[in-house]
C-alpha cells in the first residue's frame, strides 16, 4: 500500500498547490457549484495556472452513476487531459467517491488529491482510497481502490454546512467511537453542546481522532479483507435503506444512523451486547438526531435487499455488531427472523 498524508489543518485549502507534484500536467477539479461558490476562490488561487478546468458534478446519490463519470471523462479529454493530468476531488462524500473513481479509470489511472468539504467526507469517504458509483440494485457496487496523493482536511469549511449535513457527518463520528474508541464516544456524549456549536477545540479533536481510527484500520487492511470490515458498522442495513428509498430521502449519514440502531439491537438480540451498552449507543445516536421520518418503509423490503450489498460474500450477509463501546465483531449466518426483528425495532 502506498502511504500518504491525511492532514487536518484550518486553512489548508489555500495550500493545496504544495501537494501537486512538479511534473503534473493539467489539473481538473471535480466539485459541485455550491461548494465552488463558497470555497473555490482559495483553491483556484492555490492551483494557479495548472488548473485546466473545473468539472461540475450535479451532486446527489441519484446522480452518482457511471454515466456521470463518462461525462466528466469526456470533458477531460476535450480539454487536453492525458496521463500527466491530476484530479482534485473537492466536495462532500459523493464528490470524493466520484472524483476518486474518475481518477482511477481515466487513462487507466491518474493521481487524485482529495479535499473533503463535509464532515462525513472528512472523517470517512475521502480517507482510505475506496471510490465508486451506485447501481440501481445497490450502493457503491462499481468502484476501485485508488489511494490519493494526500487528503487535505480543513475544518473551517464545516461552518458553511447546513445543520442537517453536519449532523449526518456526526453519525459517522459516532460510528468511529463505537468500533474503536471509547474516548471519542465519551467526548461526543459529554461535549454535545460544544460539538453542535462547532467549537474548534472539540471539532478538531473529533475530526483528528476519526481520521486516525480510519487510517489505522485501512493501513492494516487496505482492501477490506478482514479488519477493514469494522468500518461498515451501520452500513449494511443503512445501504439497504438508501437503495429502498432510491437515494432521495436520506443523507448517507442518516442512513448509517438507522443502520447503527438496527445493528445495535441485533447485537443485543444475538447475545453479544449487554443491555446497558445497547442503551448507551442508541441514546447517543438519538442525542444527535433526529433521523428523518421512517414512515412507510417495510423492514421486509430492507432485509430482502441485503443480498445485493457489496459486503455479502457467497450469499452470506456479514454484520458488524458491537460487543461494547469501542469493540465490535463481524458476524455472518444470523437467522433472518432476528435480522427482521432488529430492523423492525429500529423502524419504530
Amino acid at each position: 500500500m502506498r502511504t500518504y498524508d491525511a492532514i487536518v489543518e484550518r486553512g489548508i485549502v489555500s495550500q493545496a498547490g504544495n501537494y501537486i507534484p512538479a511534473k503534473t500536467g493539467a489539473v481538473f477539479v471535480v466539485t459541485t457549484s455550491d461548494v465552488w461558490e463558497l470555497h473555490g476562490k482559495p483553491l483556484a488561487t492555490a492551483l494557479g495556472p495548472r488548473l485546466r478546468k473545473v468539472l461540475f458534478f450535479p451532486g446527489g446519490e441519484s446522480r452518482k452513476r457511471l454515466e456521470e463519470v463518462e461525462r466528466l471523462a469526456e470533458q477531460m479529454v476535450a480539454e487536453g487531459g492525458d496521463r500527466s493530468s491530476l484530479v482534485v476531488a473537492f466536495g462532500g462524500g459523493i464528490v470524493t467517491d466520484v472524483g476518486g473513481f474518475l481518477a482511477s479509470a481515466f487513462m487507466r489511472g491518474v493521481p487524485v488529491l482529495q479535499i473533503p468539504t463535509t464532515l462525513v467526507a472528512q472523517v470517512d469517504a475521502a480517507v482510505g482510497g475506496k471510490t465508486g458509483v451506485n447501481l440501481v440494485s445497490g450502493k457503491n457496487l462499481v468502484g476501485a481502490f485508488h489511494q490519493p496523493l494526500a487528503v487535505l482536511i480543513d475544518p473551517d469549511v464545516l461552518a458553511t454546512l447546513p445543520e442537517r449535513e453536519y449532523r449526518a457527518g456526526l453519525y459517522e463520528v459516532i460510528k468511529c467511537g463505537v468500533i474503536r474508541s471509547e474516548s471519542l464516544f465519551r467526548l461526543l456524549a459529554e461535549e454535545r453542546d460544544a460539538v453542535m456549536k462547532l467549537e474548534p477545540r472539540v471539532v478538531d479533536e473529533l475530526v483528528c481522532e476519526s481520521v486516525r481510527i480510519k487510517a489505522e484500520v485501512v493501513t492494516a487492511d487496505e482492501k477490506e479483507g478482514d479488519l477493514r470490515r469494522i468500518l461498515n458498522f451501520g452500513h449494511t442495513i443503512g445501504h439497504a435503506l438508501e437503495a429502498e428509498t432510491e437515494y432521495t430521502r436520506f443523507l448517507h449519514g442518516e442512513a448509517v444512523a438507522f443502520g447503527m440502531n438496527a445493528a445495535t439491537r441485533l447485537a443485543q438480540m444475538v447475545g453479544v451486547l449487554p443491555e446497558s451498552e445497547c442503551s448507551q449507543i442508541l441514546g447517543l445516536v438519538k442525542e444527535y438526531g433526529p433521523i428523518p421520518s421512517l414512515d412507510g418503509i417495510a423492514a421486509s423490503n430492507l432485509v430482502s435487499r441485503l443480498g445485493a450489498d457489496k459486503k455479502t460474500i457467497q450469499g452470506k450477509v456479514h454484520f458488524v455488531l458491537p460487543e461494547k463501546v469501542g469493540v465490535v465483531r463481524v458476524m455472518s449466518g444470523i437467522p433472518e427472523p432476528q435480522i427482521l426483528a432488529a430492523t423492525e425495532a429500529a423502524l419504530r
